[in-house]
């Protein structure tokens, strides 16, 4: 009997005023463990990086996908997260025959899926999920931040920091913000 396969799935994102949501799925390869795999947030970044690099040589397949600041504005956060998770389980070049769902809910997938609150420091497939999300947005903001470096989102990666605040109230609203977070929106009344 062959071992069903398990994709963990999990997001990056959700709280920042800027930027896109990330997801990513993850499928282990249980011939190959990955030492040191750990909810993304317990992690050093240079602990993340390097075990991202890992997951991408070793998994035996995985997806980056995203969400757009337009698609999250449109559809709500909650919506975004579960549309980048979907497009990240789809982007698998293995069929995963069942996923675990890092939070509350789950994506429209077409394998069974379950969602797993704090899934992302009991089961080692979410733990890469969050790993591969986290790192990928990390490195997306580093982008945005050359293209509006009065921002500082290198620092905070679009959390609403006081730094983050001061700079939006200064220089307004960029085209990466999310219109539909409140404290942005207050800025565009």
């Amino acid at each position: 009997m062959s071992q069903v396969l398990i994709c963990g799935v999990d997001e990056a994102g959700r709280g920042p005023l800027a930027g896109p949501v990330f997801a990513a799925a993850v499928i282990l390869d249980p011939t190959k463990p990955i030492p040191g795999l750990a909810d993304s947030k317990t992690l050093s970044e240079k602990k993340r990086d390097a075990l991202a690099m890992a997951i991408r040589e070793y998994a035996l397949s995985w997806s980056i996908a995203t969400a757009s600041v337009e698609e999250i504005d449109r559809i709500n956060i909650l919506q975004a997260s579960l549309l980048a998770m979907k497009r990240a389980v789809e982007g698998l070049d293995v069929q995963p025959g069942q996923a675990l769902v890092d939070g509350l809910y789950c994506p429209d997938i077409a394998c069974p899926a379950q969602a797993v609150v704090k899934g992302d420091s009991k089961f080692a497939e979410i733990s890469a999920a969050s790993i591969l999300a986290k790192t990928a947005r990390d490195a997306e903001m580093l982008i945005l931040d050359s293209k509006y470096p009065q921002y500082g989102f290198a620092r905070h990666k679009g959390y609403p920091t006081a730094d983050h605040m001061a700079a939006l109230i200064q220089h307004g609203v960029s085209p990466v913000h999310r219109r539909s977070y409140a404290p942005v929106q207050k800025l565009l009344t």
